[in-house]
């Protein structure tokens, strides 16, 4: 725009010396000789923004995932340097995403070979110790022995879920995981979730309330969001002194579907607050204390929660609730799954 603002001055100029060296004539043929001038340089800058817009495009292709681009067809000069360059740059980029992508896929497929390792020594411990713990029940001195073994059967219980969610993480890294996007309704999706908790809170003499409007749902995987859920609850319950309760309450507002779930435990310390969703982080404030149910956190039921929630488009986020006297009354764990339409 501006060459051809200087174009247009410069035939103004031409056009004025010609009329004040040879009058009407003179000025004519100097503005014939600037338009005949202009038109080739007219000609080739827009054929060159031309071309600059199908590289736009192209770019904009390549940016929304379209692999197979080349800029091959760029012949003029500069473009076609530009052109070059830009091929270099996203052949680079497709190797790079290519390499990464088999690095996740072999990261995954080791996991889940150790995995698999794992679990057969566990099944045959498993049967092992419930054969003993049976034979120690029919033996009344053995009273201690038969806590023994328990607890032992607790902590294989708790490797199992370990090395699942270790597992479940390493395929949703490596997007081995594909996602539902169905119509979901909040109320099934707790009842799904709290079902294998059952016997657990009533161990843990720990409370669970449900409060779910009427209808409340939103758009995404009913499994994998249950799964989420459960680990959030779990959590919740390992945290909450006998006596306490866990709660869920579920509803909807313009811009969201909304899940809380909130424990009356101890709440979580400030220190640990940022690093909640972080792997095998395990807080050492407010409430970490081991009990025959939780004898030792490993740090991963909250991380996996976290990936899948966040796969699915929506958020997870840790806080404290607070009582009206604004003291700590419990953790408080917020789910968000935004409406695609406002």
């Amino acid at each position: 725009m501006r060459a051809l603002w200087a174009w247009s001055a410069l035939t103004v100029v031409t056009t004025a010396v010609g009329y004040r060296l040879a009058d009407w004539p003179g000025a004519v043929s100097a503005l014939a000789a600037s338009v005949l001038a202009c038109l080739p340089f007219l000609a080739l800058t827009r054929r060159r923004y031309r071309k600059l817009a199908q590289l736009s495009a192209r770019i904009d292709d390549v940016l929304h995932g379209d692999r197979t681009l080349d800029f091959s067809s760029m012949s003029e000069g500069e473009l076609a340097i530009l052109g070059s360059e830009l091929d270099k740059m996203v052949m680079r980029l497709n190797l790079t995403v290519d390499e990464l992508a088999r690095e996740k896929q072999a990261l995954a497929d080791a996991l889940a070979d150790i995995s698999h390792q794992i679990k057969t020594p566990l099944t045959s411990l498993s049967i092992t110790t419930e054969l003993v713990r049976k034979h120690l029940a029919e033996v009344p001195e053995c009273a201690e022995d038969l806590e023994r073994m328990r607890r032992i059967e607790q902590l294989e219980i708790r490797v199992e879920h370990f090395v699942a969610s270790l597992l479940k993480l390493a395929r949703l890294d490596a997007g081995a995981i594909r996602l539902a996007s169905d119509q979901v309704l909040v109320d099934d999706v707790v009842r799904s979730a709290v079902q294998p908790l059952a016997i657990a809170l009533d161990i843990a003499d720990v409370a669970l309330q449900v409060d779910i409007a009427d209808g409340c749902g939103f758009t995404g995987d009913p499994a994998w969001t249950a799964e989420a859920i459960g680990n959030i609850v779990k959590n919740c319950m390992e945290h909450t002194p006998s006596g306490g309760t866990v709660h869920i309450v579920a509803w909807e507002d313009a811009l969201a579907c909304r899940i809380r779930v909130t424990d009356t435990g101890p709440g979580i310390a400030e220190e640990d607050l940022p690093h909640v969703f972080e792997r095998f982080y395990r807080g050492t404030h407010g409430g970490e204390a081991e009990s025959a149910v939780n004898p030792a956190g490993v740090g991963i039921g909250l991380s996996l929660a976290q990936s899948l929630i966040t796969a699915q488009g929506g958020t997870l986020t840790a806080k404290n609730a607070h009582d009206d006297t604004g003291h700590v009354c419990g953790a408080q764990f917020d789910i968000a799954f935004f409406r695609a339409i406002v």
